[in-house]
């Protein structure tokens, strides 16, 4: 029969820890703690959720909508006496399909492929865009067919063309709605051969 052989612990002989380990274990605590905290004290203060602070780029005047005194507040009463309100978002409308015409440079025909989107602020301006596009296509096509390669091929040209649609736009909407509406054209593609 084999014999038994006995453990033997020795639990006088078990080293005591180290008297550093405890110190850095703590150190290391703190440095974690306060970098959670941080980064949550951080979060609260991008989100303009900790109360009495408000987020960059906010006026403090702004956070503040109690006194309508203050400029830029929401609530705020213009010159005229009636409230200023925040203005609404754009809103862009293509004109499709994209606008192709030839024209004649130096006995040479060209031609102008241009893609065109309009803005606006109001909804109602949009429909009237949708609902008058055939005139608005027609007078930009007859525009966009009397310009020159040389006059197109620079950057101040396109600008001078960009702002000559959008003059157009306009007047049309005038026409026939008694306000231009429009705020801004846009060339969203413009490829000449």
């Amino acid at each position: 029969m084999p014999v038994d052989d006995d453990l033997e612990l020795d639990t006088d002989k078990a080293q005591p820890p180290k008297k550093g380990s405890l110190k850095k274990v703590m150190l290391w605590s703190v440095i974690g703690l306060l970098f959670v905290g941080g980064g949550t004290a951080g979060g609260l203060y991008f989100t303009g959720m900790l109360p009495g602070f408000s987020a960059p780029g906010e006026d403090s005047a702004s956070a503040d909508s109690t006194d309508p005194k203050k400029k830029g507040v929401k609530g705020a009463k213009g010159k005229n006496g009636k409230q200023k309100e925040p203005p609404k978002p754009m809103i862009y409308q293509a004109l499709e399909p994209p606008f192709v015409v030839n024209f004649q440079d130096q006995a040479q025909v060209r031609f102008l492929q241009v893609s065109m989107e309009v803005s606006a602020r109001d909804p109602l301006v949009m429909e009237a865009v949708k609902t008058h596009m055939p005139v608005i296509r027609n007078n930009l096509v007859l525009l966009l067919a009397s310009q020159t390669y040389g006059g197109m091929s620079t950057r101040e040209g396109k600008e001078k063309l960009r702002a000559d649609a959008l003059a157009e736009i306009q007047k049309i909407l005038t026409e026939q709605t008694g306000k231009p509406g429009v705020e801004a054209a846009y060339f969203t593609s413009f490829v000449m051969q």
